[in-house]
């Protein structure tokens, strides 16, 4: 699992026996496990191949009809 760091930790700080990676950093070497648990805590998010998918907006006439 790919993994992008979102939040820096402090000086000395380790990740999974190594220096915590800088935010925005991608680390693919971690077991599934632990790179699961710090995109389910908001200190990671995961890293596909596939383009984010387009947000969708309503448009002003659907929300005048209210």
């Amino acid at each position: 699992m790919r993994i992008r760091i979102l939040v820096s930790q402090p000086e000395g700080a380790l990740l999974h026996g190594r220096p915590w990676p800088d935010v925005g950093d991608v680390v693919d070497d971690l077991p599934t496990t632990v790179a699961a648990h710090l995109v389910a805590s908001e200190v990671a998010e995961e890293v596909t191949d596939a383009p984010p998918a387009a947000r969708r907006r309503k448009s002003r006439k659907e929300d005048s009809d209210a």
